[in-house]
């Protein structure tokens, strides 16, 4: 799938992908600062932002629309980075292709299925997409009215307003939303998967530097998984940003931008 694709900055590539109800809006001001040392490519992942929509919606294929990328950037190796599901993304992409990598950083997520809040994260998402899918926002004439229509079913604020950084107008001067909620629905099972936890012989992906974030104020990455990245990834390193949840590059945007230089050595 061709992917659209935002571009900033000049130096050794560097593409971040986004998570899940994200585009390549969320990163934009990462990507600037970023951009001083880097190329920095800010794909849509499929069913988000402006790029295509399908049925399929699992990291095989996600990873396959990387690979995509690159291949139309003609890019012989760069470094990676991903947030939740980008970040899940990324993981099946160095597992698949580690030659291609100069380093990676993976912001808030584990790569294996969340046993402890499994649950809980899967409860949360059904509601937000059940929510999306039986709102008809297009007889709403404002963000304020899709806003108190959400609330019934979404009580976070927070959560409110990244879900309606999706909203756009079609021509007729109506509401529409950018992602494909069915298409993340039918496939949430599958968005919800991680890669299986490491047991006898793993092969393990060397030769470049990883970091993992962990948000002090998050549960999606939990600290006791270091041991089973660490067979997969020997040289990882997991950072905890203070003060910062889920959405790190928005709590803490300079960590972040730390962390990425830190791939440079």
């Amino acid at each position: 799938m061709k992917l659209f694709c935002r571009k900033y900055g000049s130096g050794p590539p560097l593409i971040i992908l986004h998570g899940l109800y994200g585009s390549s809006d969320n990163w934009v001001q990462i990507a600037r600062k970023a951009g001083e040392y880097y190329t920095c490519y800010l794909p849509d992942q499929r069913n988000h932002g402006r790029s295509p929509h399908s049925n399929e919606h699992n990291y095989d294929v996600m990873r396959d629309d990387l690979e995509e990328l690159v291949e139309d950037l003609n890019l012989d190796r760069f470094f990676l980075a991903g947030h939740s599901m980008g970040g899940k993304t990324a993981i099946k992409y160095a597992i698949s292709h580690p030659g291609k990598l100069y380093g990676l950083l993976i912001t808030d997520i584990s790569p294996f299925a969340g046993e402890d809040n499994y649950r809980t994260s899967y409860n949360l998402h059904l509601q937000i997409l059940n929510a999306i899918l039986n709102t008809d926002i297009s007889r709403l004439p404002g963000r304020s009215e899709v806003d108190s229509e959400l609330s019934v079913s979404i009580r976070s604020e927070r959560i409110r307003g990244f879900i309606m950084k999706n909203l756009q107008r079609t021509t007729d001067n109506k509401f529409e939303w950018k992602i494909n909620a069915r298409a993340l629905l039918d496939n949430l099972d599958r968005i919800m998967e991680g890669i299986s936890r490491p047991v006898n012989n793993v092969h393990q992906i060397t030769g470049f530097p990883v970091v993992f974030l962990r948000g002090e104020l998050s549960d999606y990455l939990p600290g006791k998984d270091l041991s089973d990245i660490q067979k997969i990834f020997p040289a990882a390193e997991l950072i905890e940003v203070k003060q910062a949840g889920h959405w790190i590059h928005a709590d803490r945007p300079d960590e972040v931008i730390k962390s990425l230089l830190s791939l440079r050595g």
